[in-house]
């Protein structure tokens, strides 16, 4: 009971709002990290754009130190990235549940990493920042692939450049006017998606909060601060994680039946964001049909009763 909401947020059936909570959990954690990183480094580590600039200004400049230095970040940034497509298609191909909580725990690992790196600070200030900056590279891009992954490429979790154009893209849709399709009604009225607007203004938001709320934690708790941010992690990784444990054991005690049984349940395929999303939309009209007719029926015989 105490991990069905961890199995529903990272298990391996999705649905629309598992996606969209994952995602506003993980944008949050994303604005605590990347506060807590430009604390201890004074840089943003999830912002790409700004490093491959940053390697072109030093590179015109003639510092090929720093320029060795933001190619590291950026290669960090990837290998996350990278390490997230692995785990989720190895864990896809042998038909477990976990295929999207195990780079949640390993994320979640590597923010512990990050937090004991505070210990060869004093010792080690060279390799110390150099270190920081590669492993919060790391966690963001793993974090932001997760997301990227599971909504089918329609969101991002540290890519808030990317989610402020889609709020602008979908109020420019909101804002139009539709003269030409109320003239000519075999042209499309532009819509706005309503439930895209509201996911990605949830995702700014608590970025926003995840920020504010780093901010204070590192200033506060020092890198200790990391141990909480990793129990959440850890919390939405346990659920499918146990899934899979419980399945290896029981495929262990009795291999022919439980195997076949887990690929057959396993073994599906997994829709889009836009699907799931278009698929709840056509229930609730479905439902507001029902209840139409329904009325329309109790209506008629009322009407019937009436005339008698």
């Amino acid at each position: 009971m105490f991990f069905s909401y961890s199995r529903r947020l990272t298990g391996k059936v999705r649905t629309y709002s598992a996606n969209a909570e994952l995602a506003c959990f993980l944008s949050f954690v994303a604005g605590a990290i990347n506060a807590g990183g430009f604390l201890a480094v004074h840089q943003y580590t999830s912002h790409m754009s700004g490093i491959v600039s940053e390697m072109a200004d030093m590179v015109a400049l003639g510092d090929f130190s720093l320029v060795l230095w933001a190619l590291g970040a950026l290669m960090a940034f990837m290998a996350g990235s990278a390490t997230t497509e692995i785990i989720i298609n190895y864990t896809r191909h042998r038909y477990l549940q976990s295929e999207y909580a195990l780079p949640i725990f390993v994320e979640a690992g590597a923010l512990v990493f990050f937090g004991l790196l505070d210990g060869i600070h004093w010792h080690f200030e060279w390799l110390w920042t150099s270190l920081t900056v590669a492993t919060l590279c790391y966690i963001m891009g793993l974090q932001n692939a997760i997301i990227t992954d599971i909504s089918q490429y329609a969101l991002r979790s540290t890519h808030i450049t990317g989610t402020v154009t889609d709020i602008g893209m979908e109020l420019g849709k909101a804002f139009y006017w539709n003269r030409a399709s109320r003239k000519d009604p075999s042209i499309q009225p532009v819509k706005s998606n309503k439930k895209k607007f509201k996911l990605l203004v949830q995702v700014l938001i608590l970025f926003f909060i995840g920020g504010i709320v780093g901010a204070y934690g590192f200033k506060t708790f020092g890198f200790m601060f990391t141990c909480a941010i990793a129990s959440i992690l850890v919390y939405l990784a346990l659920g499918p994680m146990i899934e899979d444990l419980k399945s290896l054991w029981a495929i262990f005690n009795d291999p022919p039946v439980v195997l076949e049984k887990t690929i057959e349940e396993n073994n599906t395929d997994i829709p889009t964001l836009a699907e799931m999303a278009e698929a709840e939309e056509l229930a609730e009209v479905e439902a507001q049909e029902l209840e139409t007719d329904e009325l329309a029926s109790a209506q008629e015989e009322s009407s019937a009763t009436l005339h008698k």
